[in-house]
């Protein structure tokens, strides 16, 4: 379980990243809109996956810091 934790917390993270830094670049080019889709939009959604990302490998070092179960 930890290592799909960890594997779903780093893919989010990287997704999320990647968005963001699209959003930034073509918002530093004067773009306003990437096709049909606002860039803040954009950026707000690379926002939510570096969250998730976090949450995920918070999830994954609660469990490693827990007492085993006999």
């Amino acid at each position: 379980m930890d290592g799909l934790l960890l594997l779903l917390g780093r893919a989010a993270g990287i997704v999320g990243l990647g968005l963001c830094l699209v959003a930034a670049v073509m918002r530093l080019l004067g773009n306003f809109y990437l096709g049909t889709l606002q860039l803040a939009t954009l950026l707000q959604a690379g926002i939510g996956g570096v969250v998730i990302g976090c949450f995920f490998l918070l999830l994954v070092l609660a469990a490693r810091s827990l007492p085993a179960r006999e």
